[in-house]
């Protein structure tokens, strides 16, 4: 998470290509004010170009899309941005939760077969007193 965007920075491999402003709400069927609007509400900041063009990646259109849908619902622009935001951290909270379960019954499922509860079968060769050759 950043301070100009409370989703942080992603940059996954299907960030790219990023689109312009007007490609990005043509996509959405909205307009290019809805990506301000939602850029105000710091949902996304839009990357930048080395023009200074304001580019939209595809997590970002999907999170844009998502806001989309609530106000389309009737839900203020505002309060959209915060749920989606919820949302998102809601959806990183349950992932790396999944994650530690994972990792606890797999050092768990270690420990059963490493951890010596398995016994030794008794050899066939009787014992020898110390000391007998």
């Amino acid at each position: 998470m950043t301070a100009d965007s409370p989703l942080g920075d992603r940059l996954d491999d299907d960030d790219y290509p990023a689109y312009t402003m007007g490609r990005a709400a043509e996509m959405l069927g909205t307009t290019p004010g809805f990506l301000r609007a939602i850029g105000e509400a710091r949902l996304i900041t839009p990357l930048r170009s080395e023009g200074g063009h304001r580019r939209y990646s595809r997590y970002q259109l999907r999170i844009a899309a998502r806001a989309r849908e609530l106000v389309d619902q009737g839900t203020p622009v505002e309060a959209a941005c915060r749920i989606v935001i919820l949302e998102d951290q809601l959806e990183e909270a349950q992932r790396i939760n999944a994650e530690y379960r994972r990792a606890a019954e797999e050092a768990v499922a270690g420990r059963d077969t490493a951890g010596g509860t398995e016994t030794a079968a008794p050899s066939d060769e009787p014992r020898k007193a110390p000391g007998t050759p």
